[in-house]
């Protein structure tokens, strides 16, 4: 069973979930490919989008909806379109310097997050 966290996720916060995600994973390919010399572009992978809309599908349970509606008309079609947007990008390539210099930076936020995060609810967690 999956525990929610005790204090609700702002609706604000949780739109930019698939993006924050994909831009992570993104700055990982390209300073993947800068380190190895590999590529030098990378180009928008529409698994990467759909990952990130999967991540905000999981976490769709714990978001404070400002109304009950919300929860059904919001979230549902918010995430067809952010995965169709995916898709229609795949064949886009932005430069690997780019990804990088974009991605890390929201990697280690998402990291220092979840730190932060898993630092105020590791008492009170009891949840398998």
């Amino acid at each position: 069973m999956f525990c929610t966290a005790e204090r609700p996720m702002n609706q604000r916060l949780w739109l930019a979930v698939p993006f924050l995600f994909s831009a992570a994973v993104f700055g990982l390919l390209g300073s993947a490919g800068l380190i190895t010399a590999s590529w030098t572009t990378v180009p928008l992978y529409p698994v990467v989008t759909g990952a990130g809309v999967a991540v905000a599908a999981a976490v769709s349970g714990g978001v404070r909806w400002r109304r009950p509606w919300q929860r059904t008309w919001l979230r549902w079609p918010y995430l067809a379109a952010v995965l169709v947007f995916g898709v229609l990008m795949g064949a886009v390539e932005v430069p690997a310097l780019v990804t990088t210099v974009v991605g890390l930076p929201v990697l280690l936020g998402l990291v220092f997050q979840c730190l932060v995060q898993n630092d105020e609810s590791q008492p009170a967690s009891n949840c398998r």
